[in-house]
Formats: structure tokens, C-alpha cells, sequence
């Protein structure tokens, strides 16, 4: 039986392992980059590659080929600017418009934690309601506007901090003069799981669900940080004192493990340095 063609808007530092791990899977890849050096690297993967933006309005050689797939997997982060929220609700206007001239039925949104506020206690999927950054409130207003699209099922899969590989805390802990939160709970998730999580939503055909995706344990910052120092050998910041905890949140993955029958690579992030 001959497996989907998948489209990926967005081949970084997520996007293309995820492509890489997907043709090894027997599936055709095609992706997208922004740069028109990039070309070759996806074309060297295994990919057909492809020169798109959104910016806002999607642009590119051949869109329409480019959409020409069974499943689209966005993958772009909303960009950093004053309007941040109009651009980011205009840049998935035009794809959505896109979209409907394409035959993709089924669309894996890319989305992140930080559509949850800081409630001071667990939060699943149904706590995003007031998100406190531009960024989180961009984002909880795409995945709305994908997930009541008719033409095609969206499942959103929305991920909390990505480690491993070169992201590492080594860059963080050689700027830090102090290490603020110290006893807050970190939600974070390695990139080897995330790829891992989208292979089988793809495979069980998990389509039309809102999904977290962080590691079962959530470890300290001060326990976080002193694993990285010892690690790298390098300088540990002071902690900064505080009376109390302060505003935190733990995301909370049961429905997708439950779902996937899911067993995290790295449950505990601290794992990543063994």
C-alpha cells in the first residue's frame, strides 16, 4: 500500500529530522525553506524542496504543487514583531485560502505551551483560554481558525520547550548572572520525542484532536541547571532569592500518551546527559 505524500512548511531545526525520519518511513516528503541556500540541504535529504514564504500573503514557485500532498505539517513559530498577532492570523489567511484549491485533507499544526497562562497547577488541553504572551495568543488564535476549517481535519499538537542536541542550556548559563525561578517546574521535550510523537499521529491517523506533548517529568530550574553546569564543566550561576514560588505551570500529556499508547524517549529531560 503506498504510504501519504506530506508537505512541511518549515524545514529547521524540527522540520528537517522530522523529514528525514518520515522518508525512512517510506513516505514522499516535500519541504519548504525560506532561504534559497537551504534548497540544496533539503534536496540532499531526500526531499523536493521548495522556496515558500508567508509573508503575509504565501508566495513561492509553485505553490500549488507544493501543496499537492495528502498531509500538511506546519511548522512556523509566529515572528517576532510589534503587530505579531495581525501578521501571524494573516499569514494562515492566505494559507487556509490556499489550502482550499489543494487536496490535503489532514493538517498537523505545530503549536506551543505557551498558549497556557502561568495557573499555578496542572493545565490540559482545555486551559488554554487566556493566554499572557503576544506569542501564545497568536497562536491559540490559528489553531482556531484551523480547527474549524471543513475542507480538512487539523490536530494540534503543542509542544514545550525543545531540547536536545545543540539545544542545549550551555548558551543560556554563559549569559545568565543569576538564575531566576529557581524552584519552578520546567516543561520541556526532546526533539528526538517530538519527531517520534508526529510519526505515530500520522500512523494511527490521529486526526481532529488538540494534544500536549512535554516529558512526564518536569524537573526544577535549580536541578535543571546544575545537571547543565556539571555537564559542560561550566560556571553555575547564583540562584536569585525569593520568598516564594512563583507563577508556574506543569502541562499535563496524559491524553496523548494515551492516545498513541505513547512511551516518551526521554521522560525525565535530565536523561538527555546520561
Amino acid at each position: 500500500m503506498q504510504k501519504e505524500t506530506i508537505t512541511i512548511l518549515g524545514c529547521g531545526w524540527l522540520g528537517l529530522p522530522l523529514a528525514k525520519a518520515l522518508i525512512k518511513e517510506g513516505y514522499s516528503v516535500k519541504g519548504s525553506t525560506t532561504t534559497e541556500e537551504h534548497l540544496e540541504t533539503l534536496h540532499d535529504a531526500g526531499l523536493e524542496p521548495f522556496l515558500v514564504r508567508l509573508d503575509p500573503e504565501i508566495n513561492g514557485e509553485d505553490i500549488t504543487d507544493f501543496l499537492h500532498s495528502d498531509i500538511l505539517i506546519v511548522n512556523i513559530p509566529p515572528e517576532r514583531r510589534d503587530d505579531i498577532i495581525e501578521y501571524h492570523i494573516e499569514q494562515f489567511s492566505s494559507l487556509i485560502d490556499a489550502l482550499g484549491q489543494s487536496p490535503v485533507r489532514s493538517v498537523l499544526f505545530v503549536s506551543s505551551t505557551s498558549v497556557y497562562p502561568t495557573l499555578n497547577r496542572e493545565v490540559t488541553e482545555e486551559d488554554a483560554l487566556e493566554p499572557e504572551t503576544l506569542s501564545g495568543q497568536a497562536l491559540l488564535l490559528v489553531e482556531d481558525m484551523l480547527m474549524q476549517e471543513s475542507g480538512f481535519q487539523t490536530t494540534v499538537l503543542r509542544f514545550g520547550g525543545l531540547i536536545g542536541y545543540d539545544r542545549n542550556p550551555e548558551k543560556y548559563l554563559a549569559s545568565m548572572k543569576e538564575i531566576a525561578n529557581a524552584d519552578q517546574p520546567m516543561n520541556l521535550i526532546h526533539r528526538d520525542d517530538c519527531v517520534k510523537v508526529i510519526l505515530e499521529i500520522i500512523r494511527l491517523q490521529q486526526w481532529g484532536e488538540v494534544f500536549n506533548a512535554c516529558s512526564p517529568v518536569h524537573p526544577l530550574r535549580r536541578e535543571y541547571y546544575t545537571k547543565a553546569a556539571k555537564v559542560t564543566g561550566m560556571s553555575l550561576p547564583p540562584f536569585a532569592s525569593s520568598a516564594e514560588l512563583s507563577s508556574y505551570k506543569v502541562v499535563n500529556s496524559a491524553k496523548l500518551t494515551k492516545a498513541l499508547n505513547y512511551q516518551f524517549l526521554y521522560p525525565d529531560p535530565l536523561a538527555q546527559w546520561s
